[in-house]
């Protein structure tokens, strides 16, 4: 029988590689080794396993990740309630502002976008579904937590920390808690360069049952949130957004 703790490391290692590939795009062997502290004969035999599944493929004796990953995040997407019941208010609200549009959810501690639809003017900063982010770094991410228990909130700041993108990123637990009572408030939550420089963002959280499940939000450039009028527009649209798909969370078909 197989040894449990070997099996466990093994599937480690293999899961380690590909976060690796993802955040290189592509890695030769010896590259892998150097990172891994593996000999260059262990991550062979790995990648020869991975491209066997279909995971990783051979590009002149460098390695990336295969459409099959693809496939296996299209069918998270595709059966999620959220993402149906969503789409056609993200495709109203890039019709309405010309922006980007996106509804996103928290998993493990942290901001992950699920879909995203792009408007005519829309920002083009390599947004992309399943991409993660410091919760607290950003308006959709905060108008979640902000809705969450409080021991969660806690939790999550104890586990993931308040790590600075930007100079304008909250990094006092204080000044967050602050914040996140003023979300509630409003209804809706704003930011600008909190995560990137230039970006700015409004968000409104999408609630079932007194239960948060995510956020509809709007990404614009920054300075556009300087102006009121464009800003309470935004605010709006989301907020009408995000109660939309509140009700048909629960009761479309």
């Amino acid at each position: 029988m197989t040894n449990g703790p070997s099996t466990l490391k093994t599937i480690q290692r293999a899961f380690e590689i590909l976060d690796l590939l993802k955040r290189e795009k592509q890695l030769g062997v010896a590259e892998l080794a150097q990172t891994l502290d593996l000999p260059k004969s262990t991550v062979h035999d790995y990648l020869r396993t991975l491209r066997t599944m279909g995971y990783v493929v051979n590009d002149g004796g460098r390695y990336q990740l295969s459409l099959q990953i693809l496939e296996l995040g299209g069918q998270v997407k595709y059966r999620n309630r959220l993402f149906h019941v969503a789409k056609p208010q993200l495709e109203r609200l890039v019709d309405e502002t010309g922006e980007q549009a996106s509804i996103n959810v928290e998993e493990r501690g942290e901001f992950v976008i699920l879909h995203t639809e792009f408007g005519a003017d829309a920002l083009r900063l390599g947004i992309y579904p399943g991409l993660r982010t410091p919760i607290h770094t950003h308006a959709g991410g905060k108008v979640i937590l902000a809705h969450l228990p409080e021991d969660r909130i806690e939790q999550i700041v104890a586990e993931r920390g308040l790590d600075a993108p930007t100079e304008y990123t909250i990094t006092d637990p204080d000044d967050l808690v602050d914040e996140l009572a003023t979300l509630r408030d409003q209804g809706y939550g704003i930011d600008r360069n909190e995560q990137v420089v230039g970006m700015g963002a409004v968000a409104a959280p999408v609630q079932v049952e007194d239960r948060v499940v995510g956020s509809v939000g709007v990404v614009c450039p920054s300075d556009s949130l300087l102006e009121d009028d464009y800003r309470e527009t935004l605010a709006a649209e989301v907020q009408k957004s995000a109660n939309i798909v509140s009700v048909n969370y629960q009761y479309a078909p």
